[in-house]
């Protein structure tokens, strides 16, 4: 039973978190956003955080402060570990309160542990009683139904997630190489130039054989440079197909999380943010 009324806790308090989450943005923004790291209107680590509130703090339930201390510390703890497990398995940064001081690695705050501990407070004390005789109203038979297809649901958007965030990261590590392919063209096209002006003021020092020499030589750098422009159009068709392809993904993430950081690809998705907004002012 206690997992049974924990799992229930956890989809009940997860949702709650969406739902206050996307009125936050609605208000900040002037707009709906999907506030979710997953697609459907879930939050897990609200649903997380709350449980384990409920579950550990249980015996400082009637010790208001020692509730308020202990529910700050522990929900910090939570969401500290759940920014920085996100950050290393996806080299993105989902959250940052780097702006704001006392923060750790952007992660956590002092703001934002206060908040979190007045939250718990408030939920354990005047929510989650409330919550708990209305998940008892709730026939058992019907409440494994009802967490069966909650369960499904939610394996089956965080596997597309999952996907979804992996298979955007190969096409922003496509995008990086591409960049970094034109940017060695671009330096392969002004040595050739530099080199072509030098041979040219030789060429009247030198002898008539060696003027044909040259114009060969000459002829052959025209050719490779020709095949040079080739190329660095076909990389920037397939970096302008990946962009496009990334920024569906790419959308949802950035207005859900406008703070986004990633490690990796810091100015490819400072390109793709700006798209956005210039989507947006139209």
């Amino acid at each position: 039973m206690r997992i049974y009324e924990g799992l229930l806790y956890f989809f009940i308090y997860g949702i709650l978190g969406w739902c206050a989450e996307v009125a936050f943005a609605a208000v900040k923004e002037r707009r709906f956003v999907n506030r979710g790291f997953l697609n459907g209107p879930i939050c897990p680590i609200y649903g997380v955080g709350v449980v384990m509130v409920v579950v550990f703090l249980e015996p400082f339930e009637d010790q208001w402060l020692l509730l308020y201390l202990a529910s700050a510390v522990l929900v910090t703890l939570i969401e500290g570990m759940t920014g920085y497990v996100l950050d290393k398995l996806f080299h993105h940064k989902w959250w940052d309160y780097s702006e704001l001081p006392l923060n750790i690695g952007g992660y956590v705050c002092l703001l934002f542990s206060v908040v979190w501990g007045v939250a718990c407070v408030v939920i354990v004390k005047a929510v989650h009683p409330l919550v708990g005789d209305l998940c008892a109203l709730i026939p058992l038979g019907a409440g494994i139904l009802i967490l069966s297809v909650l369960s499904a649901a939610l394996a089956a958007d965080l596997t597309v997630t999952v996907g979804g965030i992996l298979r955007w990261n190969r096409q922003l590590d496509a995008m990086e190489k591409i960049a970094a392919d034109l940017r060695e063209l671009s330096g392969k096209m002004g040595e050739n130039i530099y080199e072509n002006v030098m041979d040219t003021m030789e060429l009247r020092e030198k002898v008539d054989a060696a003027v044909e020499e040259k114009r060969q030589q000459l002829a052959e750098q025209r050719q490779l440079l020709a095949e040079t422009k080739e190329q660095a159009a076909e990389l920037r068709r397939k970096y302008k197909e990946l962009a496009e392809r990334s920024l569906r993904t790419g959308r949802h993430m950035l207005r859900a999380f406008p703070k986004l950081q990633s490690r990796r690809h810091k100015e490819i998705l400072e390109q793709i943010r700006e798209r956005i907004r210039t989507e947006g002012r139209h």
